[in-house]
C-alpha cells in the first residue's frame, strides 16, 4: 500500500518559491519603475495646481484629481477585471506577468500620485514664499525645495507603494501571473499543500517586514 503523501516535501519547497519569488520581484520592479516615473510628476501636478501650489488652475487639478481618484475608487480585483480588454489591447493577453503590470501600474499611479501631493503639501507654505521671493523658477522650486524637503515623506510614500505593489501581485496571480500569489493558490489552496502555503505565507510576512524595516531606516536618515 502507497503512503499517502500529504504537501511537497520540505526539501522541495525552495525549488517551487525561490523561482515564484523572482517573479513578484520582476513584477513589483517594472510596476514600481513606472509608478515612479509617472506617479511623482502627477502628485506635484496635482499640488502644484491646486489653490496653494505654484500654479493654480482649477479645471486642470479637478481634471486629473478626477483621474486619481478614479484609479484608487475600485478596488485591484475589480480594476483588473474591468480593464481586460484595454490590457489585451497592450500587451495582446490577459494573463501573466506583462497582463498584471497594466492594472497593477495603473492602481500604484494613482495611489502613489496621492501619496506625492500629501507629501509636498507637509512643507512649509513660508518656504516657498522664500523660493518665489528669490526668483527661483516654477522647475527650481519643484526641484530644490519641494523635492528636497519632501524626501522623508516620499521615502515613506515609496515604502508604502512597494508593499501595496506586492499585496496586488499576490492577488493577480490568482489570475496565472506568477509569483508567490499563484503558487499559493494554484498549489497551497487548490492542491491543499500546506507545506507551500505556509512558505507563501511566512515569506510574504518577513518580505513586507524587511521592506518596512528598510523604508523606515531611510526615513530616519532622509529626516536628519
Amino acid at each position: 500500500m502507497t503512503a499517502l503523501v500529504l504537501g511537497t516535501p520540505w526539501g522541495e519547497v525552495p525549488d517551487l518559491l525561490l523561482p515564484a519569488l523572482g517573479e513578484t520581484a520582476l513584477m513589483v520592479g517594472i510596476v514600481m519603475a513606472i509608478v515612479v516615473a509617472l506617479g511623482l510628476p502627477l502628485g506635484l501636478l496635482i499640488f502644484n495646481t491646486s489653490p496653494g501650489g505654484l500654479a493654480p488652475n482649477r479645471t486642470v487639478n479637478a481634471s486629473i484629481s478626477w483621474i486619481a481618484n478614479l484609479g484608487r475608487s475600485l478596488p485591484f480585483l475589480v480594476l483588473m477585471a474591468a480593464i481586460i480588454p484595454f490590457t489585451r489591447f497592450v500587451v495582446g493577453t490577459t494573463i501573466g506577468i506583462q497582463a498584471a503590470i497594466i492594472p497593477m501600474s495603473l492602481a500604484g499611479i494613482a495611489f502613489f500620485a496621492r501619496l506625492v501631493e500629501n507629501a509636498v503639501r507637509e512643507i512649509p507654505p513660508e518656504l516657498l514664499d522664500v523660493g518665489l521671493a528669490t526668483g527661483g523658477s516654477r522647475w527650481q522650486i519643484v526641484r530644490s525645495i519641494q523635492l528636497v524637503e519632501a524626501l522623508p515623506a516620499l521615502a515613506a510614500a515609496l515604502t508604502l507603494n512597494v508593499i501595496a505593489m506586492i499585496e496586488y501581485s499576490a492577488i493577480a496571480g490568482a489570475i496565472g501571473a506568477g509569483g508567490l500569489g499563484y503558487l499559493a493558490v494554484n498549489y497551497g489552496y487548490q492542491q491543499f499543500d500546506d507545506n507551500i502555503m505556509i512558505s507563501c505565507i511566512v515569506l510574504l510576512v518577513v518580505l513586507v517586514q524587511v521592506i518596512q524595516f528598510t523604508g523606515d531606516r531611510v526615513v530616519r536618515v532622509l529626516s536628519h
